[in-house]
């Protein structure tokens, strides 16, 4: 029997991100701001790194400033969503146990079209389509529940 190797153990860090579902009245209803990123291409909701001593709120709507180009204001938090990746830090290969903090925010002023180089485009989708494109399950879930927290507010 051959003998294996052991592995040394990947080391785990914790990571915490915040972002938004932003959203505006637009020509086909509730509209919310997705941005692309990566290569390929993959369509997401706008978020980030929470920096040292911020608040994930003020996270979020920085975020969203930065990869949307538009302000926006708080309304309440939608949800914290939580899963585990495999990347690197340093060169090492690293676990990463991560935290993104969503909230729902009611878009104020900007153009969506000055975003930063991060993203590939941003634009406003409306919500039926913006469940659609979205990449990842958990964040179609947050935009779900966003989509009950709008029609709340809209009534």
């Amino acid at each position: 029997m051959k003998e294996e190797t052991p592995r040394p153990a990947i080391p785990t860090l914790e990571q915490v991100s915040s972002g938004g579902v932003v959203f505006h009245r637009g020509a086909s209803g509730i509209e919310v701001a997705l941005i692309s990123v990566g290569e390929p291409a993959r369509w997401q909701l706008p978020k980030g790194i929470v920096d040292p001593g911020e608040a994930p709120e003020t996270t979020a709507l920085r975020e969203v400033r930065e990869e949307t180009g538009v302000t926006a204001r708080l309304i309440e938090k939608i949800d914290t969503i939580e899963y585990w990746y495999v990347g690197t830090r340093s060169g090492q290969r690293v676990r990463f146990h991560k935290f993104v903090h969503f909230f729902l925010l009611a878009y104020q002023s900007g153009d969506i079209g000055q975003h930063d180089w991060e993203v590939n485009e941003a634009r406003w989708v409306d919500l039926q389509a913006a469940k659609a494109l979205l990449s990842f399950k958990s964040e179609r879930q947050a935009l779900e529940k966003a989509e009950r927290l709008i029609r709340a507010i809209e009534r």
